[in-house]
């Protein structure tokens, strides 16, 4: 069975070859579609829309920001500095010109000196070995991985959220459909019994059409119809969540069409008890939205 994924995590890898270091970190957010960012040093510009490949056949959702760090570790070049070197011979050559007998300055004892060698600028440009460049791309496939697995573990802690809170709305839709279920009789003995009074004041409408709206008015009040698809938007949600793969979309979609049964069940509420209970009821869905916007 596939496991739920959320697109929240983060992973790193890193290795050194033919000296060359490199570190890789991937880190990924929500998204509304997959958006990989790729921070690379000179020298790495043609990998990228590799890179890009390899991310969208692991990843299907989420903003991912994925930076390589790469340094040479080879010793540093070192070159003579051209004025230095003059300015340190031509005085070695007068001086020994002074002392009788005095062999000739060594190069090598010049090249001793301080300042007439110099570490030589590293070029950021200088070629990458293929060795190098497959390395890197391993590495970020080792790192590809690691957010995979990062974002299903974060994926199987939401699951256990996701559950308790649909356990938590299917528990207060029966508690609803308990406190609704005498709704429209209720309704319909309340407002007979305030028409009959206005009729003894004003007898010029005939009771049989006041008792037709009043029927009208009492079946607008019945929440039956919302509280049978509640429960069927609960059992879809749970089949989601054993499927797994990819149903951030379709869940997402789903908590819309609980809110719009929730938002219907307050509005037809003609009871505190059921108008505070389909409160909860929105209160908790708005919980549920928010942990499904992390679901890959």
């Amino acid at each position: 069975m596939a496991a739920l994924a959320s697109m929240t995590g983060f992973a790193r890898a890193s290795g050194s070859i033919e000296g060359l270091a490199w570190a890789w970190e991937l880190r990924s957010v929500n998204g509304r579609g997959l958006d990989v960012r790729l921070r690379l040093p000179p020298g790495f510009d043609a990998q990228e829309a590799a890179l890009r490949d390899d991310a969208a056949k692991h990843l299907k959702r989420g903003n991912v920001s994925a930076t390589l760090t790469a340094k040479r570790e080879e010793a540093p070049k070192l070159a003579p500095d051209p004025a230095a070197l003059e300015q340190v011979l031509a005085l070695a050559i007068a001086l020994a010109a002074r002392i009788p007998g005095a062999p000739p300055p060594r190069a090598e004892a010049l090249l001793g000196l301080p300042g007439v060698l110099r570490a030589a600028a590293a070029s950021q440009d200088e070629a990458l070995l293929p060795a190098q460049i497959a390395a890197v791309r391993a590495g970020f496939m080792e790192a590809l991985a690691g957010l995979v697995a990062a974002r299903r573990e974060e994926g199987a802690r939401l699951a256990t959220t996701l559950a308790g809170q649909l356990d938590e709305i299917a528990a207060l839709r029966v508690q609803a459909a308990a406190e609704a279920s005498d709704q429209p009789a209720a309704q319909r003995a309340r407002m007979m019994d305030n028409l009959r009074e206005m009729l003894r004041e004003s007898p010029s409408l005939p009771e049989e059409r006041i008792a037709q709206e009043v029927a009208l008015l009492a079946a607008r009040s019945d929440v039956r119809e919302e509280l049978d698809r509640l429960d069927s938007h609960i059992h879809a949600a749970r089949a989601l969540l054993t499927e797994a793969a990819q149903v951030g979309r379709r869940f997402d979609f789903l908590v819309q069409e609980f809110n719009r049964e929730a938002n219907t069940l307050c509005s037809k509420s003609a009871s505190v008890a059921l108008t505070a209970t389909g409160l909860k009821l929105k209160a908790t869905i708005e919980q549920l939205r928010e942990q499904v916007q992390n679901i890959e």
